[in-house]
């Protein structure tokens, strides 16, 4: 079975039918959006579908080695995925069809005023393991 990546956003993303940031939402909405994205992943836990899916907090940075013996080198003039991404679900499911077909609802999280938010989800395939090299 095919896994995919559905990836939310911060921003990068088409605007949202109900754009409004979470941090204007009130906490009952907040609460509301959370168990909507907890129930369909245990909904999704029963199918089998459901492998892992996390919120990312805000703060991060780059890091990168500056070579052997010097201390890692810290940030840099890139976009920031924290401003990016803010969190992620991954599915195994048959098809690409189910794939899409998932990351409808889960776009369909309630937001501010209860409302669906149906924000944009970047949905990606894993890539397959590459087939072993021949000598053929």
């Amino acid at each position: 079975m095919p896994k995919y990546l559905l990836l939310k956003h911060y921003r990068g993303a088409p605007a949202a039918v109900n754009d409004v940031p979470m941090d204007r939402w009130t906490p009952q909405e907040v609460t509301d959006h959370i168990a909507y994205m907890r129930d369909w992943a245990a909904r999704l836990e029963a199918t089998g579908e459901f492998v892992d899916g996390q919120a990312l907090s805000p703060d991060g940075l780059w890091v990168r080695s500056d070579g052997e013996g010097r201390p890692p080198v810290t940030d840099g003039p890139f976009a920031e995925t924290k401003d990016l991404a803010a969190g992620w679900m991954i599915i195994d499911v048959e098809s690409r069809e189910r794939a899409i077909e998932l990351a409808g609802e889960l776009s369909a999280a309630p937001g501010a005023g209860g409302r669906p938010i149906h924000e944009w989800l970047e949905l990606r395939p894993f890539l397959d393991d590459p087939a072993p090299a021949t000598d053929e």
